[in-house]
């Protein structure tokens, strides 16, 4: 796990007045997280800090890495924090409709094992080149995929944040499961829609493409969010590989 360096920033935004995004950076355990609470003035922050707590533990639980085993770590943090909200909902009802979207990375011996659910995403950035690694799970996205809309049209659609999957929303948890081969000096960028609706992906490239240290870079994409109007909250999590 010496072999990464991980950076995370998250900000209010300058529209909201509470942050219902969490992340979490911990190389000692080789992870790094993004969870976008869902539900307002139903908790949504309440969502994210269980996804965030119970992934932590699980991966405190055990010092095996190989693929299969982080592959299984990754999977059981997704369920049990879907579990865990469900359980909240049902003690304080008042909290219905709670959920959140979430990434998790976890490095294994040789790999990389990605966790993916909702409309926060990951990208990579290898040897110049930028691209996406997750589809976000959501209306406008079937819609782009159907060829109904362009993604620019996405971008301002007025459905565009209704979400066709999160955690803690129904007990069978649909997740994307991602392994990628990890080369020398790529970057994962791991982020919440706070960054993505107001910021392109050309401009994000060209921040991840500057060449300054992944402290600097991920207030740079903040800063990008917010001077293109900071409608939501915005966090981002780093990680390149040495």
């Amino acid at each position: 796990m010496n072999n990464i360096i991980l950076a995370g920033k998250t900000d209010v935004g300058l529209k909201r007045s509470k942050n219902e995004d969490i992340h979490s950076v911990n190389p000692e355990l080789g992870i790094c997280l993004v969870a976008d609470g869902m539900g307002g003035a139903a908790a949504g922050e309440v969502a994210s800090s269980i996804f965030k707590e119970v992934a932590v533990k699980i991966f405190a639980t055990s010092a095996d890495r190989s693929e299969n085993y982080t592959r299984q770590l990754v999977q059981t943090a997704f369920r049990a924090a879907n579990e865990q909200i469900l359980i909240h909902i049902k003690e304080n009802p008042e909290h219905k409709g709670m959920g959140c979207t979430a990434e998790l990375l976890a490095f294994s011996d040789n790999n990389i094992i990605l966790g993916h659910i909702g409309d926060s995403r990951t990208y990579r950035f290898r040897n110049g080149e930028f691209k996406q690694m997750t589809r976000d799970h959501s209306l406008v996205q079937d819609q782009i995929d159907q060829g109904d809309i362009t993604v620019e049209q996405a971008r301002k659609h007025p459905l565009k944040n209704i979400i066709l999957r999160a955690v803690g929303i129904q007990e069978n948890l649909a997740l994307d499961l991602i392994t990628m081969k990890p080369h020398q000096n790529d970057i994962f960028l791991l982020c919440s829609d706070g960054l993505t609706d107001m910021v392109d992906d050309p401009t994000i490239h060209k921040v991840l493409a500057s060449g300054v240290d992944l402290e600097k870079t991920a207030e740079n994409l903040v800063q990008a969010a917010k001077d293109a109007g900071g409608n939501d909250n915005i966090t981002v999590v780093l990680c390149k590989i040495q």
